[in-house]
């Protein structure tokens, strides 16, 4: 009785064992699945792709406008008339500041005036004889003379260009000639301008010195044995060139207005010049 007890006790502790030893089997096992199953998933994690997405390109789009030209009025006679004597009057007006500015016609070769052509003998004679600082000092008291009458050559010359009439105001308005208004008003009014304006030169000559210095020059001239005597007139001479030069001027500022629409100082002159020709 007591061996058999002994041999229960020994059986049931072998059982116990193997139970312990197969749980043990089985918690080993399940640990290893666990950590290869964490191992499989982090190794998957891990090798995830990632796909960039393809840059998305933007498209630009201009819009094209089309330029809206403005529709001008029809262009009358009364705003080409009127358009012509104000471009007249600004031309004066800027010819006049610059010829009367000082060696406004000695320093500018376009309009400075030399002996006049009947005393040009007298002038290459002079010079021959060594007295060419005297024909020089001439010229330059003539230039000034000129000079300070243009100063009181606008109101002739306004006066002139008020009282004219355009026979084809919108014909000459619309020339392709920069000049053609100063070219008109020169055919209509030269010779009263002229008139007008020779007291005003004789003046100014006799102030400048240069009616002394011109006679001095021919009575020297006119002392020379066997030369023909010479008695020039010089202020009609003066009169006409100062003139001249004064058209001169005024031309090229009407041909800005024309050209350049900086120089249409008024919404007439802007609104008239520069059309399509």
């Amino acid at each position: 009785m007591t061996r058999f007890r002994m041999l229960a006790a020994v059986v049931a502790l072998s059982v116990v064992g193997t139970q312990a030893a197969t749980a043990q089997t089985k918690k080993t096992t399940t640990t290893k699945k666990t950590t290869t199953a964490s191992k499989t998933t982090a190794a998957k994690k891990t090798t995830t792709k990632v796909v960039a997405k393809p840059a998305t390109t933007t498209k630009t789009t201009v819009k094209t406008t089309t330029p809206v030209v403005p529709v001008l009025p029809p262009l009358t006679a009364d705003d080409a008339n009127a358009a012509l004597h104000e471009a007249l009057t600004t031309s004066i007006s800027k010819a006049v500041a610059q010829a009367s500015a000082p060696d406004g016609f000695n320093a500018n070769a376009d309009i400075r005036l030399v002996t006049p052509p009947e005393a040009e003998l007298v002038s290459t004679t002079l010079r021959t004889l060594r007295l060419g600082a005297l024909v020089d000092n001439f010229e330059v008291a003539l230039n000034h003379a000129a000079e300070a009458a243009s100063a009181q050559a606008k109101p002739i010359f306004v006066n002139a260009i008020q009282n004219i009439s355009f026979s084809d105001a919108l014909s000459l308005l619309t020339s392709r000639e920069p000049d053609a208004a100063t070219l008109y008003l020169n055919e209509k009014t030269a010779p009263q301008l002229v008139a007008a304006f020779t007291p005003v030169m004789q003046a100014s000559l006799e102030q400048a010195g240069a009616t002394r210095l011109y006679a001095e020059m021919v009575a020297r001239y006119n002392k020379i044995p066997l030369v023909t005597k010479l008695n020039p007139s010089l202020t009609s001479y003066a009169t006409e060139q100062t003139v001249n030069g004064l058209f001169a001027l005024m031309a090229a500022e009407e041909g800005r207005i024309r050209l350049n629409p900086a120089a249409r100082t008024s919404e007439l002159l802007s609104r008239t010049f520069g059309r399509s020709k």
